[in-house]
C-alpha cells in the first residue's frame, strides 16, 4: 500500500515520519522484575514500531544486569528477531535482580555501555521497583556523562551528543499492583490461569462435598484474589487491603454451614498470599483449613497456585494491551524533549495516556503505607474505584442478608436473555438476580427470549438457584433471536399477569431492536411504561452504546487460541497461508482484534473497503515472496464478492508449485465455551449496575402510580471510554446503522493502522490520539 494510496488510513505516512522521524536515534528495550506474560507482545511492539519509524532498537538482555554488564547483552533486534514471541509466556530477553544497578558504580557502568552504541532511549517493562531504578538513572544521567568524560572513557563530544536520557516505562505485573493504569500487562492472563484451576477444583468439590481453599499470588495487593473471587463466586476472600472484621472466624463459619445447609455441595475460599487481619497479622491458607476442619469437621484442601500464574500464554487482552503500550512508548520517546519527565505508558479506559512515573510510584507506595498504618478504607480508596467497585459488588453478592432485614419492595422485575448466546450472560443474570433480592424486589426469569416470553414461560428465581452460574457457558435461561413484534399483544398479557414493573434484557443486537420495538408500543400498550435497560452481550460487540459487549472477549481468546495452533501447523510445512474466517456479521471487531493479538499478516474487515490490490500484495513483496506460515483473518461479511472462498481459491490457485492453502471457518465456537474472567467481571458489575438504576427509578415511582413515558426509562447500558452510562434507544438510533446491525462509529477503527505497523505493511499511524502527559488523580483510576 503506497502511502499516497487513497485507500491509506488518515494521515500520510510521510508527514507521520516527519512528526515522528527516529532517524539518528537509537532504542534499548529491557524487561526488568518478575516476568509477565505479554512482555514479548510490549518488546515485540518496541522493536517493530521502533524500526516503522527509522530508529535502532537494541535487545538488552537480563535487564539491568545486562546493562551494566554489557557486551553482548546489548545486540540489535531487526524485524524477523521478535517474529512469533506473541504467543510465547514470560520474556524472551530475560529478567534479572541486580544488585549492581542499585549502586553508582553499576550504573556509571551501565551508561557507558549503553553510550557506546548510542542508546539515549530507554523502554523499561517492569514493575515499580524496576521504573524507580530507570528514573533515578535518567536523573543522575549528566552526572555520569562527566565522571565518564573525567575518567577519559568518552569524549566531551560525546557528552553533548548524548546529553539526556528519555525514559518510558511500562507496567509488567500480575498483580495489577501500580496505581495509575486500569490494567497492567500480566494480569488478565493470571486470572486466566487462576479461573481455570477454580473451574477445574468445583467439578471435584461438588463430587466429594469438599471446601477448597485457594492461595493465589498478591503478596502487597488483593487484586486477583478479588476478581478471582467476583469471577466464580468465591464464598469468601481475604485481602491485604480490606482485612476481615473482628470475629470473621465465626461469620465465615456460619456461612458455609448455612450453604451446605442449603445442599451446596462446595465450598471456595479464595486467600491472597499476603492476605492480614485488622491487627497486620498473617492469614494463611493453613490456618483457614484449620479453621475450617475444627470448627465444622469438614473435608478441607488447600491448593497453592504459586508460579502457574505467571506461566503459560498470554490472554488476548494482555496481547492487545502490551502491543498497544510498546507503540505508545516508541511515539513517547521521540517525542520527548529534555524536559519531559519519565513517564509511564497507562491504560485509561480504551487510551493508552502517558502518566508521570514517579507520581504513581508515589501513589502505589502511599497505598503500603495506608496499609501498614491500619488505614485500610484509605488503602482501597487509593487503589482506585475500579477495586472499590469489585469489593462493592463482591460484598452484595457473596452474602445474603435475612429475609427480615430486607424492606420489600412488592416489586417485580423480570430478566431475560435475547438474541445468539454469549459466555458471560450467565454472571449477568446471577448478579442481576442476587442485587435484585438484596434490592427487596422480586425477580423473574423468562426463558426462551421472547419466544418464551409471549408464551407465559416465566418463574420466579431465587437467591441459590443462580449459585454457580458464573463460569456456565451459553445461556441457562435460554435465548432465541425472535422479535416481540409479533408477539406485542401477547406480552403485554404476561406483563399485566406477573404484575411486572421493570425488564432487563441482556443480549445482542436483536435486544437492541426488541428495546425498541417495546418502547414504540408504550401509546398502544401501557403495561411497557414501566423501567427497561439492555445489557450488551454479543461476540460480535456491534450494540450501539457501549464499547465493549458480553462475550466478545471470551470469542476473542477462542480465535487468537486458534490462531496459535494453526501457526504452529504453518510453521511446520514453512509453504502454507491460512484462510481464517471469524463471525462478526458486518462487525469486523473480531477479525480486526483477532489479528492484532494473533500477529496475523492481514484483517480484512466489512469497514475498511478492500480490493483485489491488497489480496495480491500486503507489503509490497508479493505472496510468493514470503509464504511461510502468513495467516489472513476476515470477518463472515467483509465482502459481498471476496468471500473466504473466493480467498481460499484465488491463492489456492496462484501458490500452484509453490505453497498450500488451507480455510478454517471458526464458526460457533466462538460462542462456546466457559467465560473468561473478563466476560464474567464486566457481566457481573455491569448487570448489577443495572440493576442499580431499575431500583432508583421504581423508587422514584413508589406510592404514585407513576407510569414511565420518557425516553430516558428505556435505556442501553453500555461503557464508553471508562465511564458506565446509560443512553435512551431513542437518541441512540441516530448512532446506528440498521442495514449493516453496526454503530455507526466504532473506538476499535483508530487501532486498524497498529495492526499493519506491526504486520509490516504500508501504514500511518494517528497519534492525535495518543495520550499526552496526564497528572493522574487517585479518584479517576
Amino acid at each position: 500500500m503506497d502511502a499516497d494510496d487513497s485507500r491509506a488510513p488518515k494521515g500520510s505516512l510521510r508527514k507521520f515520519l516527519e512528526h515522528l522521524s527516529g532517524a539518528g536515534k537509537a532504542i534499548g528495550v529491557l524487561t526488568s522484575g518478575g516476568d509477565a506474560q505479554g512482555m514479548n507482545a510490549a518488546v515485540r511492539a518496541v522493536v517493530r514500531m521502533g524500526i516503522y519509524v527509522g530508529a535502532k532498537v537494541y535487545f538488552i538482555y537480563e535487564g539491568y544486569q545486562g546493562m551494566v554488564d554489557g557486551g553482548s547483552n546489548i545486540a540489535e533486534a531487526d524485524w524477523e528477531s521478535v517474529s512469533s514471541i506473541l504467543q510465547v509466556g514470560g520474556t524472551i530477553i530475560g529478567s534479572a535482580r541486580c544488585q549492581a544497578f542499585r549502586t553508582r558504580e553499576g550504573r556509571l557502568k551501565a551508561a557507558c555501555n549503553l553510550l557506546q552504541r548510542g542508546i539515549t532511549n530507554l523502554c523499561v517493562i517492569g514493575g515499580d521497583g524496576s521504573l524507580t531504578g530507570a528514573n533515578l538513572f535518567r536523573k543522575e544521567w549528566s552526572g555520569l556523562l562527566e565522571e565518564l568524560a573525567r575518567n577519559g572513557q568518552i569524549d566531551k563530544e560525546a557528552v553533548q551528543k548524548y546529553a539526556y536520557l528519555n525514559v518510558v516505562g511500562m507496567v509488567g505485573s500480575i498483580d495489577n499492583d501500580f496505581c495509575g493504569t486500569d490494567m497492567t500487562i500480566g494480569t488478565d492472563s493470571a486470572l486466566h490461569r487462576i479461573i481455570e484451576v477454580v473451574d477445574a477444583i468445583m467439578t471435584t468439590a461438588q463430587s466429594h462435598q469438599r471446601t477448597f481453599v485457594l492461595e493465589v499470588m498478591g503478596r502487597h495487593c488483593g487484586y486477583l484474589a478479588l476478581v478471582s473471587a467476583l469471577a466464580c463466586g468465591a464464598d469468601w476472600v481475604f485481602l491485604p487491603e480490606s482485612p476481615p472484621e473482628e470475629g470473621w472466624e465465626e461469620q465465615m463459619c456460619v456461612k458455609l454451614s448455612e450453604n451446605r445447609a442449603r445442599k451446596k455441595r462446595l465450598n471456595i475460599i479464595i486467600v491472597a498470599e499476603g492476605a492480614i487481619d485488622t491487627q497486620n497479622k498473617p492469614i494463611t491458607s493453613e490456618k483457614i483449613k484449620e479453621l475450617v476442619v475444627t470448627q465444622l469437621g469438614y473435608d478441607t484442601r488447600v491448593t497453592i497456585l504459586g508460579h502457574v500464574q505467571r506461566g503459560g500464554t498470554p490472554s488476548a487482552f494482555d496481547r492487545i494491551l502490551a502491543s498497544r503500550m510498546g507503540v505508545e512508548a516508541v511515539i513517547a520517546l521521540l517525542e520527548a524533549t529534555p524536559d519531559t519527565p519519565a513517564c509511564v505508558v497507562s491504560l485509561n479506559g480504551n487510551h493508552a495516556v502517558r502518566l508521570p512515573l514517579m507520581e504513581c510510584v508515589q501513589m502505589t507506595q502511599d497505598v503500603q503505607k495506608a496499609m501498614d498504618e491500619r488505614r485500610f478504607q484509605d488503602a482501597v480508596r487509593l487503589r482506585g474505584r475500579s477495586f472499590a467497585g469489585n469489593l462493592n459488588t463482591y460484598k452484595r453478592l457473596a452474602i445474603k442478608l435475612p429475609d427480615d432485614q430486607i424492606p420489600k419492595t412488592n416489586c417485580n422485575v423480570a430478566v431475560i436473555n435475547v438474541g445468539a448466546p454469549a459466555a458471560g450472560m450467565n454472571a449477568a443474570v446471577r448478579s442481576a438476580v442476587r442485587v435484585g433480592i438484596a434490592d427487596g424486589h422480586r425477580m423473574l426469569a423468562i426463558y426462551d427470549g421472547f419466544d418464551g416470553f409471549a408464551k407465559g414461560q416465566i418463574k420466579e428465581i431465587g437467591w441459590t438457584d443462580v449459585g454457580g452460574w458464573t463460569g456456565q457457558g451459553g445461556s441457562i435461561l435460554g435465548t432465541k433471536r425472535v422479535l416481540p413484534g409479533k408477539y406485542l399483544e401477547e406480552i403485554a398479557t404476561q406483563m399485566r399477569t406477573h404484575s411486572i414493573n421493570a425488564l432487563l434484557i441482556i443480549g445482542g443486537f436483536e435486544a437492541y431492536l426488541g428495546l425498541l420495538e417495546l418502547s414504540a408500543a408504550r401509546e398502544k400498550h401501557e403495561e411497557f411504561c414501566v423501567p427497561m435497560v439492555m445489557v450488551p452481550a454479543t461476540v460480535s460487540n456491534n450494540v450501539p452504546g457501549s464499547d465493549f459487549s458480553i462475550g466478545a472477549d471470551t470469542a476473542l481468546n477462542t480465535i487468537t487460541d486458534t490462531c496459535d495452533r494453526i501457526k504452529q501447523s504453518a510453521s511446520g510445512t514453512k509453504r502454507r497461508v491460512f484462510i481464517i474466517e471469524t463471525m462478526g456479521g458486518y462487525c469486523g471487531y473480531l477479525a480486526n482484534m483477532g489479528g492484532l493479538a494473533a500477529g496475523a499478516d492481514a484483517a480484512y474487515i466489512f469497514e475498511e473497503p478492500f480490493d483485489i490490490r491488497d489480496l495480491q500484495v500486503c507489503d509490497g513483496a508479493g505472496l510468493r515472496a514470503r509464504p511461510l506460515g502468513i495467516q489472513w483473518v476476515l470477518n463472515e461479511s467483509c465482502s459481498e464478492n471476496y468471500t473466504t472462498d473466493f480467498i481460499y481459491q484465488l491463492y489456492s490457485e496462484e501458490g500452484k508449485g509453490v505453497f498450500d492453502c488451507r480455510k478454517n471457518v471458526l464458526g460457533h465456537m466462538q460462542q462456546g465455551g466457559a467465560p473468561s474472567p473478563f466476560d464474567r467481571n464486566f457481566g457481573t458489575k455491569i448487570s448489577a449496575r443495572a440493576m442499580e438504576w431499575i431500583t432508583v427509578k421504581l423508587k422514584e415511582a413508589r406510592g404514585r402510580g407513576k407510569k414511565f413515558t420518557t425516553d430516558d426509562s428505556v435505556c442501553v447500558l453500555g461503557i464508553s471510554k471508562r465511564n458506565v452510562i446509560f443512553q435512551p434507544v431513542a437518541e441512540l438510533k441516530k448512532q446506528t446503522d440498521f442495514e449493516h446491525r453496526i454503530p455507526k462509529e466504532q473506538w476499535w477503527l483508530k487501532l486498524r493502522p497498529l495492526m499493519k505497523i506491526l504486520a509490516k505493511y504500508k501504514a500511518s499511524y494517528d497519534v492525535s490520539d495518543s495520550g499526552q502527559l496526564e497528572h493522574v488523580q487517585p479518584w479517576s483510576v
